[in-house]
């Protein structure tokens, strides 16, 4: 159903080196395909890592981007919009986005989080108080996640408990537990399991990165039993 054209495009090496999980680009070019993005648009990319779907969004719809994260630094992806040509339309931002974010109400015709959402947005009051003021009523809403195929409510399954804690896991919920979180928020809504899952895990695991060294056995445990990648859409109500 989804074609992935336009990642394929990018330097695989690139990518690799600047994975931080699941392929985010490749989800990204998934979620946006069920969305309407336009040259010119100002969009929130919420949570973006090391940028590389702030890259995506800039090189890919001609989008004026504002790449929020808390990890990586601005400066640091700064070098990485310069490196890829994109720095006239992206705005890199060090921000924490479980607090108010510095942006005028009303200013964002899109939103877009890519393996972030469920660390911030995971409660009843995220979106209404800090997210819809910031975003226009009707504007194009993408979220993709790491989720459960079912809800564990936090409980780690014994196959996974050398690899996770309490806390991260707590992050982690199925489908039916996003819908009641973000639908009401919603017109149009849309909630899958995303068809990229095994490709996006396959890019991180083969990735030279400790963390993703530690996720192999992860996976290796899960089997396919309890972990997916999720995909919300719709438009601001």
């Amino acid at each position: 159903m989804y074609s992935y054209q336009r990642t394929s495009k990018y330097d695989q090496h690139f990518l690799s080196q600047n994975l931080m999980g699941p392929n985010a680009m490749l989800m990204l070019d998934e979620i946006t395909q069920s969305i309407e993005l336009t040259k010119g648009m100002r969009v929130l990319d919420l949570g973006c890592g090391k940028g590389l779907t702030s890259i995506f969004l800039a090189k890919e719809y001609g989008v004026q981007t504002f790449a929020v994260d808390l990890w990586i630094t601005a400066t640091e992806n700064y070098q990485r919009f310069l490196q890829m040509g994109v720095a006239d339309l992206v705005i890199p931002i060090h921000a924490d986005a479980a607090e108010a974010l510095p942006f005028a109400d009303g200013y964002f015709d899109a939103l877009i989080s890519v393996d972030a959402y469920h660390y911030f947005g995971n409660n009843d009051d995220y979106f209404e108080k800090l997210l819809k003021p910031l975003v226009k009523k009707g504007a194009p809403v993408a979220i993709a996640i790491p989720g459960t195929k079912e809800e564990l409510n936090g409980i780690i399954p014994e196959a996974l408990k050398p690899f996770l804690d309490d806390e991260g896991f707590a992050t982690l919920h199925c489908m039916a537990w996003w819908t009641q979180i973000l639908e009401k928020h919603l017109d149009d809504f849309e909630i899958r399991e995303m068809d990229c899952t095994d490709t996006a895990w396959r890019d991180w695991l083969a990735a030279d990165h400790p963390m993703a060294k530690q996720d192999i056995e992860m996976m290796k445990a899960d089997g396919g039993q309890y972990l997916n990648l999720i995909s919300i859409t719709g438009k601001r109500k």
